[in-house]
């Protein structure tokens, strides 16, 4: 070799050690998150989340390996270009390694708190539950739920299973839900998020869209097709209100009340329904499957404190042609059948009547404090608990301290926090 070439060969040599003995540090996974924090999950979605990311380092490590062969062999200067091109595919590589395990180790450190792990804990349980009483039905699979908290957020979100991640060679392992801190005492923004989750396992959303093209074909031209582009959002959605009724449209409610601007603001291609629409579908799945309710009143103050006539032309032209078209889109949301659900409805297979407010009241008379401190109803009525603790929330504001208090409470025995009764 000239000394050009051994010089460059020195150089990539150091790069080539660098980057491969940064791979090989990332093998140690207890470097990610404290011992805790991965205590505080449950086995089988700690075990779940360690194999994905062992794997995904091992392969790393290995290309590694491959990569300081390539050096070792090389005696040309094609050869050493060859290894460049090779650093610099892997150096990407490497970023991208840290990126997915970046985000699984911050997501498990906001389980350091043990009262944050187990309200975290009952949240899995929640999203859990929601998706399985679906996809039992069909026979699906139903992935496992992981949630972290992310502060300074007023959204959740959802890292759907079986997507793949950063690195680029395996699927996420679970369904990784982001939810946010102001939302701790009603967290049915978690059930709109594993709505999502259930809906990419059974193909929900492209059947939905396609019905609400050919559901609202005599609707003014283009009306359709804007609902159908807001589909998934709708399903999940739906999803929150079957398994927690009224409290999932009075939280959504609070999370969209916004500046006026921001209500009727209409952006091509966004998947979220305008919000000052999607707050009055929300309203209608009540009355349809409810009668009349509190969400009459939200309703009216709603469009009073937000007149369309602050709302763009073609915004305003939009939301007024859509608003005669509410109760047929709930009507196709929810009663629809779906070839996605064995030719059956929604409604039909999660009946939103079990979390009728007169429902949800009537289980609270009969089983009084014991709902909220027995482990056994805890754990068989979580989801309509936490339908019921929302809808408290909503209806009566005044009994603040112990309405914010139950939640946690219960939360915190279903995720393993406190001692049930």
């Amino acid at each position: 070799m000239s000394e050009l070439q051994v010089a460059i060969k020195t150089q990539l040599s150091r790069q080539v050690t660098h980057w491969t003995e940064a791979a090989a540090r990332l093998t140690d996974l207890n470097d990610l998150a404290s011992s805790a924090a991965w205590q505080s999950l449950e086995r089988y979605l700690g075990l779940s989340i360690q194999r994905h990311l062992t794997t995904v380092v091992a392969q790393l490590v290995r290309e590694g390996e491959v990569l300081k062969a390539v050096l070792g062999a090389a005696v040309s200067q094609s050869d050493l270009f060859m290894v460049r091109r090779q650093l610099l595919i892997f150096r990407n590589r490497y970023t991208r390694v840290e990126t997915t395990l970046k985000f699984f180790a911050d997501a498990i450190n906001t389980r350091t708190n043990p009262r944050i792990a187990g309200y975290l804990r009952a949240c899995d349980i929640l999203a859990y539950r929601s998706m399985s009483q679906l996809l039992d039905q069909l026979n699906k699979p139903t992935p496992s739920a992981f949630s972290y908290f992310e502060y300074g957020s007023i959204g959740a979100a959802v890292l759907r299973a079986y997507l793949r991640l950063w690195d680029g060679t395996g699927l996420n392992p679970v369904a990784a839900i982001k939810i946010t801190h102001q939302n701790m005492p009603r967290q049915t923004a978690l059930i709109h998020e594993a709505g999502h989750q259930a809906a990419a396992v059974v193909g929900w959303n492209e059947e939905f869209a396609s019905k609400l093209v050919t559901g609202l074909a005599g609707a003014p031209l283009g009306v359709p097709e804007e609902w159908a582009g807001w589909a998934s959002e709708i399903a999940a959605d739906a999803f929150a209100f079957v398994h927690t009724g009224y409290g999932s449209i009075a939280a959504l409610h609070d999370v969209l009340a916004s500046e006026d601007a921001i209500v009727m603001r209409h952006r091509l291609g966004d998947p979220h329904p305008i919000s000052y629409i999607r707050v009055l579908l929300g309203v209608e799945m009540c009355r349809q499957f409810y009668g009349n309710g509190p969400w009459d009143d939200l309703a009216q103050a709603w469009v009073q404190l937000y007149p369309l006539h602050t709302a763009t032309s073609a915004t305003r032209s939009l939301l007024e042609a859509s608003l005669p078209l509410l109760p047929s889109i709930v009507q196709i949301t929810l009663n629809g059948p779906m070839r996605c659900f064995g030719g059956r409805s929604l409604s039909a297979l999660i009946n939103p009547d079990r979390v009728k407010p007169q429902t949800l009241l009537a289980m609270e008379q009969q089983l009084g404090t014991a709902l909220y401190t027995s482990m056994h109803w805890i754990w068989t009525e979580a989801l309509r608990l936490l339908a019921l603790t929302s809808l408290r929330l909503a209806t009566t504001p005044e009994r603040k301290l112990e309405t914010f208090a139950q939640p946690e409470e219960w939360m915190l025995r279903l995720g393993g926090a406190l001692q049930a009764a």
